[in-house]
């Protein structure tokens, strides 16, 4: 008795199941199977499949009756995508957009067998980049060297135009940063940071000494007031 109904179900499969057919139509973009290589006709990510016969001609067989995505797995080109309806007579074809719902169905009907045509061919060789000055030019790396190398040359040329009093201060200042950074590379960080504070409070100290000129003023001033006593 059991297996009775299970023959009798399996038949009843079998009588609603029918077969998908369709051809591979040869263009431009893919002119013969030899170009097209091995290539696979699937409903529902390989749920049913098939394989491309060399004349172009597939058949998906035993297929219940239901809804499916038709879709051609190719290496080397793309194919539209179907909305394929298998009831228990018929197999009806739709167009389908990917990304888009698969119901409603589109209105418009596709003849039957399917056929299909490559769309596309998959490109997958890159051309490396050629040289690019000003897409160099826009690194920010570069720009730091370039100011560099502009500072660098254009130092001595600065050092010439200070007047002696400023000079003096600036090298005053650069042996005083010179000294921090072998302080911190040595890994001295006290010696470093008493001679960062220094240098930060060097410029305070200057500004609040009077100069030389200042002090033989101010001397010469006092003198004059102790004559005219």
């Amino acid at each position: 008795m059991f297996f009775s109904l299970l023959f009798l179900s399996f038949l009843s499969v079998c009588i609603t199941a029918i077969d998908v057919k369709g051809s591979i139509a040869w263009n431009d973009v893919c002119p013969e199977y030899s170009q097209l290589g091995h290539s696979r006709v699937v409903l529902d990510n390989e749920k049913f499949s098939a394989g491309v016969l060399k004349d172009g001609s597939f058949a998906i067989p035993n297929v219940p009756s239901g809804t499916y995505l038709l879709s051609v797995i190719s290496h080397d080109y793309i194919f539209d995508q179907l909305r394929i309806d298998v009831t228990s007579e018929v197999v009806e074809a739709h167009p389908y957009v990917p990304g888009t719902p698969m119901n409603p169905p589109s209105s418009i009907l596709l003849p039957y067998p399917v056929r299909l045509s490559a769309q596309q061919k998959f490109n997958y060789f890159i051309p490396l980049e050629s040289f690019n000055i000003m897409g160099m030019l826009k690194s920010p790396m570069i720009l730091i060297m370039i100011f560099g190398g502009g500072l660098v040359l254009g130092m001595p040329y600065l050092m010439k135009s200070m007047d002696p009093e400023s000079l003096e201060d600036f090298k005053r200042e650069q042996a005083r940063m010179s000294q921090v950074q072998s302080a911190v590379q040595s890994g001295d960080l006290k010696s470093g940071f008493s001679a960062l504070m220094s240098a930060a409070s060097g410029p305070d100290q200057a500004s609040s000494q009077p100069s030389p000129q200042n002090r033989a003023q101010t001397t010469n001033k006092s003198r004059g007031k102790g004559k005219r006593r």
